[in-house]
């Protein structure tokens, strides 16, 4: 099971572990023990297949020949998350632009993307045009920092979504992905957060293979249209600042994608059996960012994403079949 940061299962809190009123606690409490899940389904359209292609460095036609996707092929790698969206009237988006289907009570309104898991089946290889389902459901819910003098609480919702061809019973694609929850309480202390980059030792000190690219507003402007992502983190200068950050945020979706394009660029036919990334410090848009690829012998490769000044924002694993 996909874990971030730390491996503490989320417990039912008291009230003398956190600052939390006694209804926020009651709230968060009922809200861990409340299932929920969701079943979308969509097609693999070529034409949304199309705007993702154009908004990929690696597949927009500047680095090599445009190719367009073509009905009956095998989905790209990671490329069903330009699909499978919660279509949330506007009124019922949280301040911040965000769905509230997986999200824990407020005070912990304020959402980051901190990593993933993705398992192919190579028997059922997900393809383009057909239609599929994908059921998704909490896999597990973590806290960091409950009770820990000068830590802030943070709720990590972990998410299962299991994505299956239409007419199988088996997925194609199983992915967890790992969001943390912080109290909006830091936000509207009136001062900006300090945001010093971490350190990052555990990546390669060379790599065999990169690519670099420069993710601009027009970048975050497509993506967010293509994952029907109203995230004011992509969007918003003044409420990107408000967090402490000098611009606005590249999705981790995005990064994590070119994590695995950038190696099918250099690699390709590469056959892929799992994916698993982790987000280190966030990616700033109009910064150069290159992606380095290192084989672990042959059946594994590493990566990671750095920007101009070296600052590693991503890192991940593929597992080869």
């Amino acid at each position: 099971m996909f874990r971030i940061g730390f491996r503490q299962l989320c417990r039912p809190i008291s009230r003398s572990h956190s600052t939390l009123s006694q209804p926020e606690v009651d709230a968060l409490n009922k809200w861990i023990s409340a299932p929920r899940e969701i079943n979308l389904t969509d097609t693999f359209h070529l034409e949304r297949l199309s705007d993702l292609y154009i908004t990929l460095p690696t597949r927009d036609g500047t680095r090599q020949p445009y190719l367009p996707p073509k009905e009956a092929s095998p989905l790209g790698y990671a490329h069903h998350i330009a699909f499978f969206h919660t279509r949330t009237p506007e009124a019922e988006l949280r301040e911040d632009g965000t769905e509230g289907d997986f999200s824990p009570p407020a005070p912990f309104t304020r959402r980051m993307w901190a990593g993933g898991k993705m398992v192919w089946d190579p028997e059922l290889p997900l393809m383009i045009g057909q239609r599929a389902e994908a059921a998704w459901g909490v896999d597990s819910v973590q806290k960091k920092g409950f009770g820990v003098p000068g830590k802030s609480p943070m709720v990590f919702v972990n998410q299962r979504i299991d994505v299956t061809m239409q007419g199988n019973t088996r997925p194609s694609l199983v992915e967890e992905r790992s969001h943390v929850y912080v109290s909006e309480a830091e936000a509207s202390s009136g001062a900006a957060p300090k945001r010093t980059p971490r350190e990052v030792k555990d990546v390669p000190t060379s790599s065999d293979f990169s690519f670099t690219y420069k993710p601009s507003l027009a970048t975050l402007f497509r993506y967010s249209a293509l994952m029907f992502n109203a995230h004011s983190v992509h969007l918003d200068l003044a409420y990107t600042q408000k967090e402490g950050y000098p611009e606005r945020l590249v999705h981790g979706p995005l990064t994590a994608t070119m994590l695995l394009e950038t190696a099918i660029f250099h690699n390709p036919g590469l056959q892929i059996s799992s994916f698993e990334y982790r987000a280190r410090n966030p990616i700033v848009v109009n910064r150069v960012s290159t992606i380095h690829g290192a084989w672990n012998g042959n059946t594994s490769i590493k990566l990671w994403c750095v920007d101009e000044d070296g600052v590693v924002g991503m890192t991940g694993v593929i597992q080869l079949l």
